[in-house]
């Protein structure tokens, strides 16, 4: 599976934060990426680490964050969402076509278009030494949910 790459700014935009937030955490060493001529590059496995957190992240710094980047000129953020949602799920696969069943039906969810799920977006990773499929999510509430609830009917099949 191929490794997807993000800009600072594509980041941000994921993350509902601005690009010089993703910057500094860059500097500071709480986001790993690459330099790429003058600009910076971020796996999404960097990508997921981070959201996954390190545990030194305190709930007063995320709070700090959410709290500055929720409001831009005291509006709520552009689509007007109360709660934006980022998720990561790990689901420990026993073949390569439980990956595949799982990511092609969760592709398939998400193009619907549902206008529910806003900008939404989704990232699967395999991780085939740990047997892992790794699924990060960003997004509106209702995505979340409906994306959650199709991974535990598609978990409960494998009884």
């Amino acid at each position: 599976m191929e490794s997807k790459f993000y800009t600072a700014d594509q980041v941000a935009e994921l993350l509902n934060i601005h690009p010089k937030t993703v910057r500094k955490y860059i500097r500071e060493g709480k986001l790993r990426a690459t330099k790429v001529g003058k600009q910076w590059r971020i796996t999404g496995h960097d990508l997921s680490l981070f959201v996954e957190g390190d545990g030194n992240t305190t709930l007063e710094n995320f709070y700090e964050v959410t709290n500055n980047t929720t409001k831009i000129d005291g509006r709520l953020n552009e689509n007007n969402d109360k709660v934006s949602v980022s998720t990561v799920i790990d689901i420990f696969v026993k073949s390569k076509s439980e990956v595949e069943r799982i990511s092609n039906t969760l592709i398939a969810v998400i193009n619907s278009k549902d206008p529910k799920y806003g900008k939404s977006t989704m990232n699967i990773q395999y991780i085939e030494k740990s047997h892992k499929l790794r699924v990060m999510l960003w997004g509106t509430v209702h995505f979340t949910e409906t994306l959650l609830s199709c991974i535990s009917v598609l978990l409960d099949e494998d009884g």
